[in-house]
């Protein structure tokens, strides 16, 4: 999910051009299956094998039948799993819109989280100061339906969301249930500006000269957050930092160059090698906060991608220990496609590497300081992780 975004390419149309007009005969009849046929022919591939299966289907399947789009859509993840890579992937429309709204870190929407409980039911908590809180959404509530649409055990949370989100300005009405009562209350709300922080930070309790900054995901506005944190723990007093990139599973490549930047002084972050390219160098950005500040960042199996590329950064360019646990171990770069009918591709297109040219896919990187954490330690509010960081800043003095 990382990564520069790019716009469409000729390549990628002319690929896709098939695939509208198999969408187009399979909605106006197989009379259209002639173009389809003839366009397939300029690259020496014919359709008759698709085209009977599916007349076989229609003919003898006894359920139902996918949608036209469907089928399409299906067409293209099937054929691009012969690629036989994981993340290079076809985007449908609503998944993408979300995709977005977390790359950018804000959203049209009523300010609400969303969880499931025992019997399935979908339960909300609204945020603080959100549309849903001034309305009259209570935490606990649970979601019977969006303008008027059910919500049913069996819906994801992407399609609720969907149903939920919208542009700015514009009403949904939402039926809820308050925890313990039988009575069905309906709000029309309307949509706002919703904000999704990518980072939160505090100074320890214990530990008032350290400052614990983390990093949940790579946004367009992590590296404004970052800096913006940094700006408020120095002048609360913090002259140490943990850096906590666990369950980080990566974004923009771009914020992540932002966020090393404020830790390094100069230098290499990252390099990056494009098929049929030269590597290419990303650079440190001048002007960080933190570049003399001690620094301990926390790793575990989650953290992947854009913050593997931090972590990996701050350790070669010498200015941090890893602790935690072994990295997931993702170094591939995906250039995102966005396509048309407002789906996109995800094209895997080139490989990182940290400043020391240590491959990331399929070795991650093992942390200096190896320390498991448990899920009863979880369970039970244990950290070892964070506990062992603030060990090792307060014996480094």
């Amino acid at each position: 999910m990382e990564n520069s975004k790019v716009s469409f390419s000729k390549l990628l149309l002319t690929t896709l051009v098939d695939l509208f007009l198999i969408g187009l005969a399979f909605g106006a009849g197989y009379g259209t299956a002639y173009l389809v046929q003839q366009r397939s022919t300029s690259h020496n591939v014919k359709l008759d094998t698709f085209w009977d299966v599916w007349q076989l289907v229609e003919k003898d399947f006894i359920g139902t039948l996918p949608s036209p789009q469907a089928r399409v859509y299906g067409a293209i993840r099937g054929s691009l799993t012969s690629l036989n890579d994981p993340y290079t992937a076809f985007v449908e429309p609503d998944s993408h819109q979300r995709e977005k709204e977390d790359l950018q870190g804000s959203f049209g929407g009523i300010g609400v989280t969303m969880r499931r409980n025992a019997q399935g039911d979908l339960v909300l908590t609204p945020l603080p100061d959100s549309p849903a809180l001034k309305a009259g959404v209570e935490d606990g509530d649970v979601l019977v339906s969006v303008d008027t649409r059910p919500i049913t055990p069996t819906m994801s949370f992407d399609d609720i969301a969907a149903l939920v989100r919208g542009q700015v300005g514009t009403t949904v009405k939402i039926t809820v249930r308050h925890a313990g009562q039988s009575d069905l209350i309906s709000f029309t709300i309307t949509r706002q500006v919703i904000e999704t922080p990518s980072v939160n930070w505090r100074l320890l309790d214990d530990s008032p000269q350290i400052g614990y900054l983390a990093v949940e995901r790579f946004t367009e506005r992590t590296g404004d957050e970052v800096q913006r944190a940094l700006e408020d723990l120095k002048q609360k007093g913090s002259r140490q930092i943990i850096l906590d990139l666990r369950d980080n599973g990566g974004g923009l490549l771009t914020s992540a160059v932002d966020v090393a930047s404020q830790f390094i002084g100069d230098g290499v972050v990252l390099y990056e090698k494009q098929k049929g390219k030269d590597e290419q160098m990303f650079r440190v950005k001048p002007g960080g906060l933190a570049t003399d500040v001690p620094i301990v960042a926390l790793v575990n199996r989650a953290t992947a991608s854009a913050s593997e590329i931090v972590a990996g950064a701050l350790r070669d360019r010498g200015r941090a220990v890893l602790i935690g646990e072994q990295t997931y171990g993702k170094g591939s770069v995906q250039h995102i496609y966005d396509l048309n009918d407002g789906s996109s591709l995800h094209v895997t297109a080139a490989e990182w590497f940290t400043p020391n040219h240590h491959q990331l896919t399929g070795n991650g990187l093992q942390p200096d300081i190896a320390t498991p954490r448990s899920n009863d330690d979880i369970a039970a509010g244990r950290d070892p992780q964070l506990d062992r960081a603030v060990t090792y800043l307060k014996d480094s003095k």
